[in-house]
């Protein structure tokens, strides 16, 4: 298995831990959710880090609050999950991961970003962000599917694709819209063999332009129309890798 010889950093998306963690204890007792989060943290420590210290083990959760409900304007950021059921060990589980393991909630924002920051502050090579998400491809470094038990690199370059590829396709999971009908592969199409992170983004701005969404935009106003869907989009993809960042277009 292709892996780190060393990992100096593991960055550990505690909100899966949490969720899948209480999930899986729905109807038994606080314990037996604190004692699933044991058993998912200590595997993913094993797996990484195997001597966990506050230096070399970082745990996130999000908190209150999330910029891009403010930046969403063509549907809800995430409101398809408006009514959907928590485990009823959540909060319990989230407690242990603060009390145990040291998990840091954030404000504002989501762990994810935290991550991100916390990834661009470490060496691509010896920095592990541990994880589910897909969304985390976009950053640069190895990533550690703890359910899968899959490690994978991601280059700069590639991190980027990926990127500009969810600008495209949108995520079904956040409620974020991408063009209709266009999945990862009709997406890796459009971007193929451009390398600059300005021909991605003039390719996704064009895609928009000529989108069937765009037929419902006065002809004139089209692409001004487009620069504005992939700015939200980009603005609720983008993990932030420094602090109170907001997404600009390249210049």
């Amino acid at each position: 298995m292709n892996k780190p010889k060393t990992v100096t950093k593991a960055l550990v998306d505690a909100d899966i831990v949490a969720y899948r963690a209480a999930a899986g204890t729905e109807g038994q007792s606080p314990r037996d959710t604190e004692e699933k989060v044991d058993l998912l943290m200590n595997y993913i420590v094993g797996e990484t880090v195997v001597f966990p210290t506050g230096d070399n083990l970082e745990c996130y959760l999000t908190g209150k609050g999330n910029f891009r409900y403010e930046v969403a304007k063509t549907a809800p950021y995430k409101g398809n999950r408006t009514n959907v059921p928590k485990p009823s060990n959540l909060p319990e589980a989230r407690a242990w991961l603060q009390h145990k393991w040291g998990a840091i909630i954030s404000e504002g924002e989501e762990a994810d970003d935290l991550i991100g920051i916390a990834s661009a502050r470490g060496d691509p090579e010896t920095t592990v962000v541990c994880t589910i998400d897909k969304d985390m491809m976009q950053l640069q470094g190895w990533n550690f599917n703890f359910v899968k038990n899959e490690w994978t690199y991601n280059t700069k370059k590639s991190g980027n694709k990926f990127f500009y590829t969810q600008i495209l396709t949108g995520d079904s999971a956040d409620n974020i819209k991408g063009i209709h009908r266009t999945g990862p592969v009709k997406a890796g199409k459009i971007l193929e063999g451009l390398t600059t992170e300005q021909e991605l983004y003039d390719a996704c701005v064009q895609s928009y332009t000529v989108s069937g969404e765009a037929l419902n935009v006065n002809p004139e106003d089209r692409y001004d129309w487009a620069t504005e869907r992939v700015l939200e989009n980009a603005r609720l993809l983008w993990l932030r890798r420094y602090e109170g960042q907001m997404w600009e277009p390249p210049k």
